[in-house]
């Protein structure tokens, strides 16, 4: 059976008290990302005036960024139960069932990694989302039967970081279709300072302006180098975080001024090193940083090209020059042709 998650909008089972706390409890809490909430509260006000479930919602976008606050705050806005699952814990059409015909009316059902869910669920899942039922097989061979069952209209969020994964059926379901962004840092500024205040730290600005220029423009990693630098003030610096504290506390953790965490830097000078700067295979980069090539593609590599230190090309990928002049390296003649 799926392991299925009922949840209410407020917090997530797997979470501590602490994480759950520094979750925005209402959509107009949430920092950033300004155009999809203004979409999805146009979304909001106008289903609600309607009598109806919000319409099927896709967030896309890389790790950490908010996808599953904004399902929950929305079950919330809507006044709903949250219920949550994931493509991989989803095995047979049976789960899926077992999990559709669950819902009650109004329901937000939030599938994370739903590109990963297997074709023949979202041969089960495509009735459900369009016509509010389930197609059921009953027996086996030329005495089977397909009988339909219908199952109360809900809203399916899903969230994938492979949006180019999803294959077209599925991408076509979805009446919504939402991209996060990268937060500046003033908006993880605020993030961090909100989170601060939650858990009754003391800092100044200076102090969280430091922590959101590292945090690789992810409010996920804001909160948890915060957790870490408060570790530190309150062993070293009275509690307090200041901007030379933070700077110390980060500098710890490995984290440079620009974001730059410790496997960031192996995979830049892994590419540069070796192997003359790239092009080179991302497996193979994969190896020698003995890091999965997953993780490597969507945790590591959006951050870093975005940055503008990495660029994905046909041939694999390739160290720019801002990356060989991070690392006081001179670009071999051969790069050269490769940015003109």
């Amino acid at each position: 059976m799926t392991r299925l998650q009922i949840t209410t909008p407020d917090s997530l089972p797997e979470e501590s008290g602490a994480e759950a706390a520094l979750r925005p409890g209402r959509l107009e809490e949430f920092v950033g990302q300004s155009q999809v909430k203004a979409s999805l509260q146009i979304a909001i006000d106008a289903a609600r005036a309607r009598g109806e479930c919000l319409d099927h919602l896709l967030l896309f976008g890389p790790p950490g960024l908010g996808k599953t606050t904004l399902a929950m705050l929305l079950a919330r806005e809507m006044g709903g139960q949250l219920r949550t699952s994931s493509g991989p814990v989803l095995e047979k059409p049976g789960d899926l069932v077992s999990l559709l015909t669950s819902l009650q009316a109004g329901d937000i059902l939030f599938i994370d990694e739903i590109h990963r869910l297997r074709p023949v669920l979202e041969e089960f899942l495509y009735p459900a989302m369009e016509d509010f039922r389930v197609d059921v097989r009953i027996g086996d061979g030329s005495q089977a039967q397909t009988i339909p069952m219908a199952v109360e209209r809900f809203t399916l969020i899903g969230a994938t970081t492979r949006f180019g994964l999803l294959t077209p059926p599925m991408r076509a379901r979805f009446g919504m279709v939402e991209r996060l962004h990268f937060y500046p840092p003033e908006d993880l500024r605020i993030i961090v300072a909100r989170s601060a205040r939650i858990l009754n730290l003391r800092t100044d600005e200076e102090g969280t302006l430091e922590i959101a220029r590292r945090s690789r423009g992810t409010p996920r990693i804001a909160n948890r180098l915060l957790r870490r630098v408060r570790d530190y003030a309150e062993v070293k610096a009275d509690g307090v975080i200041t901007g030379p504290v933070a700077r110390e506390a980060l500098a710890r953790l490995q984290v440079d001024e620009f974001g730059l965490d410790d496997m960031d830097a192996r995979i830049l000078t892994t590419i540069i090193e070796k192997y003359g700067g790239g092009p080179v295979g991302l497996n193979t980069v994969a190896a020698a940083v003995g890091e999965d090539s997953g993780t490597l593609e969507e945790v590591y590599e959006p951050y870093l090209i975005q940055q503008g230190y990495l660029e994905r090309t046909a041939r694999g990928r390739v160290a720019t020059p801002q990356a060989f002049k991070r690392f006081g390296v001179q670009p071999p003649p051969s790069q050269a042709s490769i940015f003109e």
